[in-house]
């Protein structure tokens, strides 16, 4: 066998160790330590937390961050209530998921000593119910031994009118008596990402 059919051979044994040590190295979500929380404010003075509990994510070798969130996993903690939201709000027979992508400075975060921190910002797109919007975070960044956490500083708002609630709102509001609910929804959370190795 000629030199060049050996180096041949030894590349296309070595491809698929380097790809799959690549794909190891990507950054995954751990849903356990995550959390992902909303606010409502109904009746106009009445403000209640809400959770989603099933998220997934990974960051990927280029910095491109991509989270989904199962939209029947949100938690109100009144069964009937998560039921609603999911039917008359979200549809989840039709939209069953969420999205937020975004670019972070991976080189950057790796670069972090674990423990330290850095406030980034960065632009992020979320797209429920069939819209997409872009939207600001600020986010505090902390490095950890073997991942990273990105808490929210401030709180992103979301309105019903930008990604298509409007109509799942007022059914909501009709369907639970009350006279108002409010259409701009304060979102924050705290991600954990773990590192492949």
């Amino acid at each position: 066998m000629s030199r060049h059919s050996l180096l041949k051979t030894a590349l296309s044994l070595l491809a698929p160790i380097v790809f799959v040590g690549s794909a190891q190295a990507h950054w995954s979500l751990d849903n356990e330590a995550s959390t992902f929380s909303f606010v409502t404010v109904k009746a106009e003075h009445i403000a209640e937390v809400h959770t989603f509990d099933v998220l997934s994510g990974t960051i990927d070798d280029a910095g491109l961050v991509e989270i989904d969130i199962e939209l029947a996993s949100v938690n109100t903690l009144i069964p009937i209530r998560n039921e609603r939201m999911q039917a008359m709000l979200f549809e989840t027979n039709l939209f069953p998921a969420a999205s937020v992508t975004g670019t972070v400075d991976l080189e950057a975060i790796t670069a972090m000593a674990p423990g330290a921190s850095e406030v980034m910002e960065i632009e992020i797109a979320v797209t429920l119910h069939g819209a997409s919007i872009a939207l600001d975070a600020q986010l505090m960044v902390t490095r950890l031994e073997a991942g990273v956490v990105a808490t929210t500083l401030k709180p992103i708002i979301i309105t019903a009118d930008s990604v298509g609630l409007v109509a799942g709102v007022e059914a909501l509001r009709e369907v639970a008596g009350l006279p108002s609910i409010s259409r701009s929804v304060p979102v924050s959370f705290t991600l954990v990402f773990d590192q492949g190795h």
